[in-house]
């Protein structure tokens, strides 16, 4: 009590808020994709669902024609060392609205590049390893590098 410290504080250092870092990253993202040739608008709303029942979901990023579909995650390792488990149950969100979006849709997960020094991977590199039963057929996982500005294609 006093301390001063807040411990459930979970936003980025540096950043006015999470919802910022997030809304920055979606426009990294939807630059990076214009330089591919790729024109998506933000906040791009679909019907998706398993059954004939449909419900919108507005994905980060997309586009109806050509379809696509982007979801956006910025996030990094934590400052300990470990895997952001609460952030890959996130990912794993964003591989299941991918499953049940149109088929038709090209789908990308644009992710920022964390690489972890002692494992040697970065955290999508990890994400793949771990996580590749969860990752939909034909679902693209672009890693994007701040020095560097442009992006590789993982899977």
């Amino acid at each position: 009590m006093g301390s001063g410290l807040d411990i459930n504080n979970f936003q980025r250092i540096g950043s006015i808020s999470n919802t910022r870092v997030g809304s920055d990253f979606e426009s990294i993202a939807q630059a990076v994709l214009a330089t591919a040739g790729i024109q998506v608008e933000k906040r791009f709303r679909l019907p998706v669902g398993i059954n004939a029942k449909k419900k919108v979901h507005s994905f980060d990023l997309g586009s109806a024609s050509p379809p696509i579909i982007v979801e956006c995650k910025s996030h990094r390792w934590t400052t300990g060392g470990n895997m952001p488990s609460a952030k890959m149950t996130v990912w794993n969100e964003a591989m299941y609205y991918f499953s049940v979006a149109p088929t038709e849709y090209r789908k990308i997960l644009f992710v920022l590049r964390d690489h972890h020094q002692k494992r040697g991977v970065t955290l999508a590199e990890y994400y793949l390893d771990r996580h590749s039963h969860l990752i939909p057929e034909g679902v693209e996982i672009w890693e994007y590098d701040e020095g560097s500005g442009g992006a590789t294609v993982l899977k």
